[in-house]
């Protein structure tokens, strides 16, 4: 171990946390010793092991310490983490886990939900409000749109209201039932039965939609009478109509149902994501006639404060916000004529607003104040979920707790760091402990104690090289995280590359850009700066990516389809026009931090595709030919493959009585995920399920002479992925991660050129080597003739890049124009750019 500081001994230490015998992951059988009441900052390579230390132990043990304390039926309502491979930790207070992690996937989760906010608002509402004369009082729950109280009872407290009409369930009327002109029935034998019944009922099936009389048409779409007919099936209409005058035995009896009462029924009752998004398509979407998209019944909305309903109060950004309630929490808005009438009303109304004001401080400071309190946590990006949950914890006043945060600084402006700093100080100064783990320098450098963990990633990470003050880490040679924090000379940038032509958009509207001009240069690298909430990811990931797919005609990939569809926000229609440069585009690649997979059956291997030519080298091996196993039979997907158990998991679900259900390996495969017979077939000496338990570089060596394979490898490995596992699965991903396995998917195809590639914040998660491994990459696309625009906070990228786009200067109503377009050494010169005095320090060393 690298430093005199660090205890050796095995006896509990005052004033630490000392952990001893650290399995967890990738951890090497770690002992370490980490101060309370400080700043901890945990560092090293992606991979290296940090959060299996900080989270996988630290906080995964504060976890079930807390939960043994407490009545088995309330930790049923716990969401536990696995008990973690440590031999023993000591001195370790209560913890709350700060994770990166997307919002709940639907419109009723909100910023106001999340921070607690619109609890006190409604109160406010409800106590202080200005009623309408002779209305009564509406309680606090009369204010929610999610409670039967406050919803409006049209639209049930969504704001829009959906409705099923011919023109969605037909969309081609002139297709005649029999070619399923309704579309809205069932695919296979579901909507080839109601045509049958149809057909015994004596309806013409053969002639088009739109040529049926409207009474017939009305009949089938929105009959709620459900006769039950017998059913020829194959049987024309006049071989029917026969068989039921001599009474024929029919095939089976089949029962009708009205095209609208299925979408319906389907929708209210399918346990089926697919059903539920393909009959959703058959519903028309608009604003709620009643309450106008406000969510609340009438009642509630006649209550104002401030002049203002409670819907559009929740609209204002916070920072308005606070500058209304302001005067109120000092009693100036009152007048004494208000007050002397109701004394009580003048009370409640100046403590609530002075803990609203309060409350909104915290999330001022952190940068916050261009959100509003109605904006759904689906729109928000996991840094800003990440710094509303800071906010609460700010505010709640917690003493000795230790609050694990991982990468708080995702997603911020070097200016918003600087707040970010400040309020991390504030939980340390009431008395708490802080474990951060971190990438970012500024970060670090703020930090009383660093635990650096390496050197490499995966099998060749998990040591502690280092635990102690910051300035000892210079001394230790094998750290990656060393160079970097005491290396000050200055990056060797080379000069830009000139445009090969312009891509300009015209006339740009969406959330707070306004009918903005801007230009992306062509054949070139840019980055797009501004502070958060500027409306940078606005502009480049929603902008610039639409415009561009509607006119190459390309599909954009689908939303994230988590959650009730009918809860999603109505998607933001674009303004805005391509005026030209598209000539010089033939692709467009979007590289986002989305997930990769929504069950862990999909994985690194299958997503990148290197598992194809996997499997056929084992269905290639003399074994598996003489059994004949095809490519197939290696596939967990496959019956004949797969172990029947678990049908190719690798592990059941043990339903525990009082506690969440728990995964355990399967006690057939143990884990591997295939049958005993595939297994047995041996590539180089190893199954199928080793070499999905290989890592990237593992990979790498073991497939040195096949080059198919090697290729997507290497790539993965160029982008600092070397330490997954080639099976991991795709709900154990990072974004970030999940960002750079779907860009090493692209890096691995055959060059084409005139391919514009958009990513947003690609450096999330990774440390700064990692950053300059993913610039390589990144400058080589631009070599091959392709454009690269980024969304980015990392200043290594920044510099590097050709040209840069400073969107800002502010957040939310203060952003949304271009400060400054330009190469990064004049950007670093301008005075009205947030980003201009950190570019400058970088790009001086």
């Amino acid at each position: 171990m690298a430093n005199s500081s660090q205890k050796t001994n095995h006896e509990p230490l005052a004033g630490y946390v000392t952990v001893r015998g650290a399995r967890e992951h990738n951890l090497q059988n770690v002992d370490v010793d980490i101060p309370r009441d400080a700043l901890v900052v945990f560092t090293g390579v992606s991979g290296s092991g940090k959060s299996s230390l900080a989270f996988g132990t630290l906080y995964a043990e504060a976890q079930r310490r807390y939960l043994e304390s407490v009545s088995p039926y309330a930790r049923r309502l716990f969401h536990q983490m696995a008990v973690p491979e440590v031999d023993r930790i000591d001195g370790l207070p209560p913890a709350v886990a700060l994770q990166q992690q997307r919002g709940a996937p639907s419109t009723r989760s909100s910023v106001g939900s999340v921070t607690t906010l619109a609890n006190l608002l409604r109160m406010l509402y409800s106590r202080a409000g200005d009623y309408p004369k002779g209305q009564g009082i509406v309680y606090a729950e009369g204010f929610s749109p999610n409670t039967p109280e406050g919803a409006c009872p049209t639209c049930h407290g969504l704001g829009r209201v959906y409705e099923v009409t011919e023109q969605t369930m037909v969309p081609d009327p002139t297709l005649t039932i029999r070619e399923r002109a309704i579309a809205a029935w069932p695919q296979a034998w579901g909507g080839q039965n109601q045509r049958d019944i149809l057909v015994t009922l004596g309806y013409d099936v053969d002639t088009p939609w739109q040529d049926l009389p409207q009474k017939d048409r009305d009949w089938i779409l929105f009959t709620d009478e459900q006769p039950v007919v017998p059913v020829y099936p194959g049987y024309s209409p006049e071989q029917t109509q026969r068989a039921l005058k001599r009474k024929e035995p029919p095939n089976y009896m089949g029962t009708f149902t009205g095209v609208k009462r299925h979408v319906l029924h389907t929708f209210a009752t399918t346990q089926s994501a697919l059903m539920k998004k393909r009959v959703a398509q058959y519903m028309l979407s608009q604003e709620c006639p009643t309450c106008h998209g406000k969510r609340l019944r009438q009642e509630a909305l006649a209550v104002t404060f401030a002049g203002l309903d409670i819907a559009d109060f929740s609209r204002l950004p916070l920072k308005r916000l606070a500058d209304v309630l302001g005067p109120y929490a000092d009693a100036k808005a009152l007048s004494k004529k208000a007050e002397a009438a109701a004394p009580e009303k003048a009370i409640v109304t100046q403590r609530i607003a002075a803990d609203l004001v309060a409350r909104l401080a915290v999330l001022l400071d952190l940068g916050l104040g261009y959100l509003s309190l109605e904006r759904g946590t689906p729109t928000l990006s996991p840094g800003e979920l990440q710094r509303l949950r800071l906010a609460t914890q700010l505010y709640s006043n917690l003493f000795g707790v230790v609050y694990v945060l991982d990468e708080p600084s995702a997603g911020l402006h070097p200016a918003d760091t600087e707040a970010l700093l400040a309020a991390l100080a504030g939980l340390k100064k009431a008395g708490n402990s802080l474990f951060v783990v971190e990438h970012n320098l500024d970060v670090v450098r703020q930090a009383d104690w660093l635990v650096d963990v390496g050197p490499q990633a995966g099998a060749l990470g998990g040591r502690i090289l280092y635990s102690g003050p910051p300035a000892g880490l210079a001394a230790v040679a094998e750290s990656q995280t060393r160079r970097y924090l005491f290396d000050a000379t200055k990056p060797a940038l080379p000069a830009p590359r000139p445009a090969a032509g312009w891509l300009q958009l015209r006339g740009v509207t969406r959330h707070n850009l306004s009918n903005l001009d801007v230009d992306f240069p062509l054949g070139v690298f840019t980055a797009v700066t501004g502070v958060s909430g500027s409306g940078k990811s606005s502009l480049v990931s929603q902008v610039l990516v639409e415009l561009v797919a509607a006119q190459l005609g390309q599909a954009l990939p689908a939303e994230d389809e988590e959650g009730d569809p009918l809860e999603r926000a109505a998607p933001e229609a674009t303004g805005g026009h391509l005026a030209q440069g598209l000539a010089g585009i033939r692709r467009l690649v979007q590289v986002d931090q989305r997930p990769i997979g929504r069950t862990p059956r999909s994985n690194l291997a299958t997503y990148t595709g290197l598992f194809d030519p996997v499997r056929q080298l084992f269905a290639a091996t003399p074994e598996a030919k003489k059994r004949r196993y095809d490519a197939g039979r290696f596939s967990f997907n496959v019956a004949k493959g797969r172990c029947e158990n678990c049908q190719g998991e690798g592990f059941v679900m043990v339903e525990l009585l009082f506690l969440p259900s728990v995964y355990a390996p399967c006690p057939v495969c143990h884990g591997a995920r295939y049958n005993e017979k595939t297994l047995e077939i041996k590539y180089q000496g190893k199954s199928i399920a080793d070499v999905l338990g290989l890592t990237v570089d593992d990979a790498w060596a073991f497939f040195s002479e096949d080059a198919t394979v090697r290729r997507p490898l290497t790539v993965l490995r160029d982008v600092g992925l070397g330490y997954l596992r080639l099976g991991q699965p795709a709900t154990e991903l990072s974004g970030g991660e999940a960002q750079r396995v779907k860009l090493a998917t692209e890096l691995q195809r055959p060059a084409r050129g005139h391919t514009l590639y958009v990513l947003d914040e690609p450096t999330t998660g990774l440390h700064p080597s990692d950053v300059e491994r993913l610039l390589l990459q990144l400058n080589a696309l631009v070599v091959a003739g392709n454009t690269v625009v980024v969304v980015e906070h990392e200043m290594r990228v920044i510099a590097a890049a050709d040209w840069l786009i400073d969107i800002g200067p502010g957040a939310g109503d203060e952003g949304g124009k271009v400060v400054i377009a330009a190469p990064p050494a004049d950007v670093a010169g301008a005075p009205a750019s947030r980003i201009a005095p950190y570019l400058a320090r970088f790009l001086s060393g």
